[in-house]
């Protein structure tokens, strides 16, 4: 079923989406070289309860054996989505993709974002900015109207444009009550296709993108998903309410971007080299 949420109902979501937005500026202001992917976990799960919240992710069911644990989905370079928080250290070069999602008021937010970890390669750096301008591109698409075809053709021709691929497998969701509702939304498809889409539908819009081909594996524990070709991919997520006109954003990249500004976490490219 998928559900149109009330203003009322609207309002407990953005209040959601403002602490998962602030558990984001916690975690990016630990991100470096010689940190574990555990210890973020470890700051966003306490910044989360410490703010009334419950981390959804922690303890999820996808029907292995293992639930997930942790508030964190920490993919690290060649891993798309679903990384375990754990011991590894982050090195330079690294590229870190952190996933959070927060309950809150009896609603879910969802939101990703994907970091550059001291000196990497302007290729890498162009996937990263690319994927996260490709997420805003679809993200204008989620208008009364419209159809969800036309959210994944936009990131998909986007992202396709500068031979980068869009995995298949795994899709944005609608968010609520629950962290993942109806409808579906993939990073691919074709415009005027699909699901209509009608003011108060929330959506999580996700682009995953690799920087070599579209294939992708899954490990041994159930969850952690990587390019088949082991060459990185980005991640970026906003929770999106679908309105007349013009998408309303209710998650932000505001705490993470007033600690990257300026700095060699910063996503956005120096306007002043070629692209």
């Amino acid at each position: 079923m998928i559900y149109l949420r009330s203003d009322e109902e609207l309002a407990l979501m953005r209040e959601s989406a403002q602490v998962l937005g602030k558990a984001h500026g916690e975690v990016a202001k630990l991100i470096r070289p010689g940190i574990t992917t555990k210890e973020l976990d470890t700051v966003a799960q306490t910044f989360i309860r410490d703010n009334g919240g419950i981390p959804s992710f922690l303890g999820f069911n996808n029907g292995t054996a293992t639930r997930f644990p942790g508030a964190l989905c920490i993919s690290v370079n060649d891993i798309v989505v679903h990384g375990f928080p754990s011991k590894y250290e982050l090195r330079d070069g690294d590229i870190i993709s952190v996933d959070c999602g927060v309950q809150l008021n009896g609603f879910h937010s969802d939101s990703a974002y994907t970091y550059p970890v001291g000196e990497v390669s302007l290729s890498v750096r162009k996937l990263l900015a690319r994927t996260k301008e490709s997420l805003y591109i679809g993200l204008e698409k989620a208008i009364d109207g419209n159809r969800i075809g036309d959210i994944g053709y936009a990131v998909q021709s986007y992202v396709e444009g500068f031979g980068y691929s869009v995995v298949r497998e795994l899709v944005g969701h609608g968010v609520g009550k629950n962290l993942h509702e109806a409808p579906e939304v993939p990073n691919y498809g074709k415009r005027g296709q699909g699901v209509k889409l009608r003011e108060g539908m929330v959506l999580a819009i996700e682009p995953m993108v690799n920087f070599g081909k579209k294939a992708i594996t899954q490990d041994k524990d159930g969850w952690t998903i990587r390019t088949a070709d082991r060459k990185p991919s980005a991640h970026f997520e906003h929770t999106v309410a679908v309105r007349k006109g013009k998408a309303e954003i209710l998650t932000t990249f505001q705490y993470i971007e007033e600690v990257t500004a300026n700095t060699s976490l910063a996503v956005e490219l120096d306007t002043s080299v070629a692209v």
